[in-house]
């Protein structure tokens, strides 16, 4: 239970869905957290994270700037681990290289930059994506599995104008170099798409995916990705810092499932709800693949089923009042 008892650690990015149950869960660990927002006044973002359980004691708020040199050399002082989760996560792009790369890649190197000889600091745990792992041009079908020796090519991906796919390739390939030239010891978590309860109080993009489809939507998506929990991607970052053994990459997706199959769960969760009936376009499904998960499951990680994911995304929505079914 209070393994973190008397430990410092920091979280980057902190009003964000991964990093609030990651705040929630080192501070029910016994962790003391350094946690850093873009703006600690404005309560909207941050009053989730002051009413955690043990957040009176233990919670301390930086206001901390990705792009800003320096803007965490204080923040990490002292810490036994950082985790760095900032990253914009949006689709609506019209400056890739302002609004997603410079943020995913500078930002990312402006934190690790902060953690160069760092007496105190052992080990930095990266959020990362299965973005960065998955998309190049081997193909993924149903017997295909992909894994941790998997890597994005970011020719394909600006090719194909995966804007965040790239920033999330950019930013981690950038960290793996920065961290063996720097002597850093830095483990990276690779999640899926992640759902699941919200703590903060603005809609994030994946949930946004799931209230899309319960909200109305009158089409699908002709798309498939990966699917986690975020309580089992919060604990994973966790472990990846408490299980000295932990290294390399970690991939966390529980299941790779088409649109059609997410309206399928819902409509056996929800038989009322008005459902999309149809796929946006006629071409053929996209193929589903196969994601491994020995590695994560040698963290710990035992993964909350789909259909328990996306019951969880609902309620919550619903209780946030995103919508009113």
């Amino acid at each position: 239970m209070s393994s973190g008892a008397g430990k410092v650690v920091c979280v980057t990015g902190a009003s964000g869905y991964i990093a609030s149950w990651i705040v929630k869960f080192l501070l029910h660990r016994g962790y003391t957290v350094r946690a850093t927002v873009r703006d600690p006044s404005d309560s909207r973002k941050i009053n989730h994270l002051v009413a955690l359980d043990g957040a009176k004691e233990r919670l301390h708020l930086f206001k901390a700037n990705l792009l800003e040199e320096g803007s965490f050399d204080s923040v990490v002082q002292g810490c036994h681990a950082v985790f760095h989760t900032a990253s914009p996560f949006y689709h609506d792009v019209k400056d890739p290289q302002a609004e997603l790369l410079d943020p995913a890649v500078k930002g990312t190197l402006n934190v690790l930059k902060s953690c160069v000889n760092l007496p105190s600091l052992k080990r930095v745990v990266l959020t990362s994506s299965i973005a960065a792992v998955a998309y190049n041009s081997r193909p993924r079908t149903p017997d295909v599995v992909v894994d941790e020796t998997w890597f994005s090519d970011p020719d394909f991906l600006r090719q194909s104008q995966l804007w965040y796919a790239l920033s999330k390739t950019l930013a981690e390939d950038a960290a793996w170099k920065f961290v063996k030239e720097n002597n850093i010891d830095m483990v990276t978590i690779n999640p899926a798409m992640v759902i699941g309860p919200l703590l903060q109080p603005v809609l994030n993009t994946s949930a946004a995916s799931i209230l899309n489809l319960v909200n109305g939507a009158q089409t699908f998506s002709n798309a498939t990705f990966g699917w986690i929990n975020v309580k089992d991607v919060a604990n994973a970052h966790i472990q990846a810092y408490e299980n000295t053994s932990a290294n390399g990459r970690y991939c966390l997706v529980e299941r790779v499932v088409h649109y059609s199959e997410i309206v399928k769960i819902l409509r056996d969760l929800y038989p009322t709800l008005q459902l999309p009936e149809k796929c946006a376009d006629d071409k053929p499904y996209i193929p589903t693949y196969q994601v491994s998960k020995e590695k994560a499951k040698s963290l710990g990680i035992e993964f909350i089923p789909l259909e328990e994911s996306v019951k969880e995304t609902v309620e919550s929505l619903k209780e946030k009042k995103f919508t009113n079914f």
